[in-house]
């Protein structure tokens, strides 16, 4: 067996600093020496109910391929399982399936309900939690918590259903199905004694009091190829003595072995029309052969030639009350007998572990008390197993495939049919694999900060990869998500670029400057995108639309308005100004090496300072975003016939323009003496656009320049109301929405009709894009971090003179360093016990307080209740909510009294 290079040879980084085995294997993987991610946890947790299954003419994905299709339809685009991997083409998959002999099906995927569904949309209803892994996936971790009774499926579609907007969400546990700990945990775990030679570990301990019988089915298949493509050659799975040989065209021969008696079973991996359409077909090893077979004893369900496209390994356990029964498994190029293919498993496997443990000993401060570093491994754990191998072919998507019905005519004008360029086959690191199964622009741009922590190559690979020209439309606007590609998303990207570059920077002493070059111009067909499309009336002030933030408007933004005329946004004029900042920070980085950028460099500082004055000085009459009186930004409606009124609101969209703020070292204008001298001429020529925006004509601390939308009393005005426990401070971060509107809702009418807008910092209470995100109260974690970051640069600038009472009316004085400090470790404690030895996040579920097998199980959700901090939306979205990992790595929580 191969292993890396390690013991009496040390690599040294950069920074000559010895390398760990996991860095090693990531420098080979960067160098394309060894292909270590070849193989990874790339398989969805859901396919079914997604845009890219959907062949309908309305576009309804959720009923056109349901959760009941799942287990007999082939899937076109992509495959999914429970604790699955799959290579980086998502030729050949694994995953684990299970029945407790009382499931109306096998449980080979995960359920949940669909958007129509659940009363706060779609919503998964399983316990599953992702407990380790390496950024190469030498090592990973997975536990699946399985009910020994029946799984309570029609229950919780009807329950879900009978709740209205007002309601909480009817979850697992509510049914009682966990009730006297009668499940299974399954562990999963994975060990890479090579590139192609992956050992699997499956430990099932019986929580239960009495003993239990299980069926457990390690499953091994190809995707589906050959069903859409005439010319694909099909691969093959045959039975062996103590293993399955596999066949694949691309991939060759390689073998997975099993230890101990199973059954061998095989099927295909094809659809089961009988079932699903009552077509007359021959045959019946069909993709739910296998759980015919063990769930309704149909043999003919299951090859008898022990050959077929989906295998499975079947042990029939009896597990006593409180025992363990391990399984293990391997699936390998390599040549092994059945009696030796197991001999050096138990130590690689304990090595590859120990080597995680030491990858994470250099990313997570041994300072920190044991539960934050839990908090932090688990964090990473959830970002690198939400990773995702993604296909859509939009073109290919439109036509249909060849032999097969051809999709109905309304689809060539239907979604997504201005992207036919689009060609998506790849590794992409997904929001939730279960609930968002597809990536979005934005989302990806904070998954990559985080990313950067443990594998800067992959983040830049991340952020590279959307701006190619398959994803990227000609006209420079990046791909949103599937089900509206050429959505609005708050342009983001360019920052975490710049996030990205400097983290890598530190890490590895050198900054990527082909990195920064090549998405940079790329960024600029972007940047020209959104002035061309979203700067109405050529303003400076942008309509944005969307923008991310699902119903913090009192209107859909991305519908017409009732009257006509359009919003100019505080935050989609504020998003472009930080773009602004962003462009202009990359290209004086690149200018310090090529003096040609000076000038584009000088082109941002300008375009920003317009920006900027457009946001308090809008237009002849002097009406800009910012309301004096107020000390806030608010939207405005403007109407055809020129009038026009601000929307005040006092949400995010108001706080939004703070994160426009860049401070310029004085040795940096030093060595840039082009930009540096237009800068001069255009503050000295031009007071009328820079006297009142931020500090251009005032050196700072250190004799550094500001550039921000906002001066130094606007600031003190806003931090005012944001640090106001009565309004945005709540004791887990700050909300999407001020807390005065629980008594004081926004209303405005329109054609006689009501429109308002309530503090509500749970689940919405309303429908707009599908009501299963709420930005009227809660906390989320994106524009938090953001904000955080905000407060720095503007420490950075002001330092310890500029101080603000924390909280609000508190008489408590404080730096905005400290502030931001003070905000992290608000957001940080979310996930940590307190003194009571409780996660805000489980507030109202005791179990995952108090019950040891839970109490130290971490979910990353969407975002969180805007009082109380329990855990809303999306349970697996360790996407951006695993910033969380990176203020933990700044702060200093020794225990549980430090949570601050």
């Amino acid at each position: 067996m191969q292993k890396p290079p390690a013991g009496s040879q040390t690599f040294l980084s950069e920074s000559d600093v010895p390398m760990t085995n996991e860095e090693i294997r990531l420098s080979e993987a960067r160098d394309r020496t060894r292909h270590w991610k070849r193989w990874g946890p790339y398989l969805s947790e859901r396919a079914w109910g997604t845009v890219r299954e959907d062949y309908s003419a309305e576009g309804d994905a959720w009923n056109f391929f349901p959760h009941d299709h799942a287990r007999s339809r082939a899937y076109r685009w992509n495959e999914d399982g429970i604790a699955g991997i799959c290579d980086r083409r998502q030729s050949i998959c694994f995953a684990v399936a299970l029945w407790n002999e009382r499931d109306p099906i096998l449980k080979e995927r995960l359920f949940g309900l669909s958007g129509t569904e659940g009363n706060h949309g779609e919503d998964v209803k399983e316990y599953y939690f992702y407990l380790d892994s390496t950024p190469t996936h030498s090592y990973m971790k997975y536990l699946y918590k399985y009910p020994q009774d029946a799984f309570p499926y029609a229950q919780l579609v009807a329950e879900n259903r009978r709740r209205g907007k007002n309601d909480g969400e009817y979850e697992l546990l509510d049914t009682g199905v966990f009730d006297e700990d009668r499940y299974f945990d399954v562990f999963v775990e994975y060990a890479k004694g090579d590139v192609e030679d992956i050992l699997i570990k499956i430990t099932v301990t019986n929580r239960g009091p009495e003993s239990a019988p299980l069926r457990l089915l390690p499953t091994i298949w190809f995707r589906n190829t050959w069903s859409w493509d005439r010319t694909a050659v099909r691969p093959i799975l045959r039975g062996a003595p103590g293993s399955i040989e596999l066949n694949h065209p691309a991939l060759g021969k390689r073998r997975f072995y099993y230890e101990g008696s199973a059954e061998l079973l095989f099927t295909e991996n094809e659809t089961n029309t009988r079932r699903l359409f009552n077509a007359r077909e021959n045959g019946f090893c069909k993709k739910d052969g296998i759980n015919d077979y063990i769930v309704h004893g149909i043999k003919q369900a299951v090859s008898a030639e022990s050959m077929g496209t989906k295998a499975a390994a079947h042990y029939a356990l009896e597990i006593g009350a409180g025992k363990t029964v391990t399984v293990r498994l391997r699936f390998t190029n390599l040549e092994f007998t059945p009696s030796t293919a197991f001999a050096e498993f138990d130590a690689v496997l304990a090595t590859r572990k120990g080597e995680a443990d030491e990858f994470y000993a250099t990313i997570i401060p041994k300072h920190l008390s044991p539960d934050a570093q839990n908090v932090m491994r688990q964090g990473f754990a959830g970002l690198l197993w939400s990773k995702q191998f993604y296909h859509y072919v939009v073109k290919q998507w439109l036509e249909g495939d060849a032999g097969n019905p051809p999709p109905p005519v309304e689809r060539t004008r239907g979604r997504n049919h201005d992207w036919p360029h689009l060609y998506n086959a790849d590794v992409i690191s997904m929001p939730d694999k279960w609930e968002y199964p597809w990536y979005a622009a934005w989302d990806l741009a904070f998954h990559c900060v985080s990313l950067a922590l443990v594998d800067p190559d992959f983040a830049k690979e991340q952020l590279v990869l959307l701006l190619r020209e398959w994803y990227m439309h000609p006209n420079g606007q990046l791909p949103a998500y599937e089900w509206a590609l050429g959505d609005v998303n708050p342009p983001v990207h360019a920052w975490a670029v710049w996030r990205v570059y400097k983290i890598d920077k530190k890490k590895n002493g050198r900054g990527d400057r082909e990195f920064l070059v090549r998405v940079f111009h790329k960024l600029l067909l972007n940047f020209t995108w959104w002035v061309n499309r979203k700067d109405a009336e050529g303003m400076n002030i942008f309509q944005g639309g969307f923008l991310g933030l699902d119903n913090i408007g009192v209107f859909n933004r991305s519908d017409p308005l009732p009257n006509g005329g359009h919003i100019e946004q505080s935050d989609g004029t504020s998003w472009m100004a930080m773009y602004t900042l962003n462009l202009l920070a990359i290209a004086m980085e690149l200018a310090m090496q090529d003096p040609a950028y000076e000038d584009v460099a000088s082109k941002f500082w300008e375009h920003f300072i317009y920006i900027a004055y457009a946001m308090n000085h809008l237009g002849q009459d002097h009406m800009g975003l910012w309301d004096e009186k107020d000390g806030f930004f608010y939207d405005c409606v403007k109407f055809p016939d020129g009038t026009h009124f601000p929307v005040k609101i006092r949400s995010m969209v108001g706080l939004i323009p703070l994160f426009a703020v860049e401070t310029l070292e004085p040795e940096l204008l030093e060595h840039l003496p082009g930009f540096k001298r237009r800068m001069e001429w255009f503050i000295q020529n031009r007071p009328d656009l820079t006297e009142n925006v931020a500090s251009m004509r005032t050196s700072g601390m250190g004799e550094r320049r500001l550039l921000a939308i906002v001066g130094a009393e606007q600031l003190k005005r806003m931090l005012e109301i944001m640090l106001d426990e009565e309004e945005f401070l709540s004791p887990q971060g700050v909300r999407a929405l001020s807390r005065r509107h629980r008594d004081h809702p926004f209303t405005i009418a329109f054609d006689d009709k009501e429109h308002r807008v309530d503090y509500e910092p749970g689940e919405s209470t309303t429908g707009l894009f599908g009501g299963n995100s709420n930005w009227r109260g809660p906390v989320w974690f994106p524009v938090n971090y953001l904000l955080i970051e905000s407060l720095q640069k503007f420490h950075h600038y002001f330092g310890d003179d500029l101080k603000v009472e924390f909280p609000s009316r508190s008489g408590k004085m404080i730096t905005l360093s400290e502030v931001a400090t003070q905000i992290s470790r608000r957001l940080a404690g979310i996930f940590l016990r307190d003194e009571k030895g409780l996660r805000p996040v489980y507030q109202g579920v005791p179990k995952f307080s108090t019950d040891p097998d839970w109490k130290d199980l971490i979910l990353f959700y969407e975002y969180f209740h805007g009082d109380t901090g329990q855990g809303l939306g999306a349970s697996h979205q360790t996407g951006w909510t695993a910033l969380v990992t990176k203020l933990i790595q700044k702060l200093d929580f020794h225990g549980p009294s430090a949570r601050g």
